[in-house]
């Protein structure tokens, strides 16, 4: 029997559609940060895995959204208007969609993603991951967390997790939200597998 082409397109992008990144709007003291989020651009294409992302033209998130546009998948970018200046100095790609503040800008990524994953950055990477594991914890959304752990930068974030269930803050089932991986590849695998834990 002959499968349809659209068939064969939702065949080939897998579990996955659309994964929304969280990553800096710098590219970091080390060249890895940079290499890692083109290489995980180059996964989401050979996936054929669209990106949703925070909207910027520059550092990690200028790397991911360019490689993933040129190598032919959807780019959508969503950014609020007060970071304009800061986050966007050249050319974007994809759609960018311009929204009034930050709760906005979390809540239409989240929106049109079927899972998430963390480069390093900084403060605003991290809230935005912490508010995305929140949320799994308490049951809004069942989609996979993954954590890219280049070269250590999450190391001391993960052991701090590690120490919230050690110390009666964080369940056992709760840790198992975050899905971290050295690799774009390794970590994928990983999310594709995910399965999320029981609180029972």
């Amino acid at each position: 029997m002959e499968v349809s082409q659209e068939a064969k397109v939702m065949e080939s992008k897998g579990r996955f559609r659309r994964i929304c990144v969280f990553c800096g709007s710098k590219s970091g003291n080390k060249k890895s940060f940079a290499e890692a989020a083109v290489e995980l651009g180059k996964q989401l294409v050979e996936k054929n895995i669209d990106l949703v992302y925070g909207g910027g033209s520059v550092g990690l998130m200028g790397s991911i959204s360019r490689t993933v546009f040129d190598g032919g998948c959807s780019v959508l970018g969503i950014i609020p208007t007060a970071l304009l200046p800061n986050e966007i100095s050249e050319e974007t790609y994809g759609e960018v969609i311009k929204v009034a503040d930050m709760h906005e800008r979390k809540s239409e990524m989240a929106k049109h993603a079927d899972a998430f994953i963390a480069l390093p950055g900084g403060y605003g990477t991290m809230e935005e991951l912490m508010e995305i594991i929140a949320y799994a914890q308490l049951k809004i959304h069942d989609k996979p967390v993954g954590l890219l752990n280049v070269d250590g930068y999450y190391d001391d974030l993960l052991t701090l997790f590690d120490k919230g269930v050690d110390q009666g803050f964080i369940d056992d089932h709760a840790r198992q939200i975050v899905i971290a991986g050295e690799t774009a590849v390794e970590l994928l695998e990983k999310m594709e597998g995910y399965v999320p834990a029981s609180s029972s």
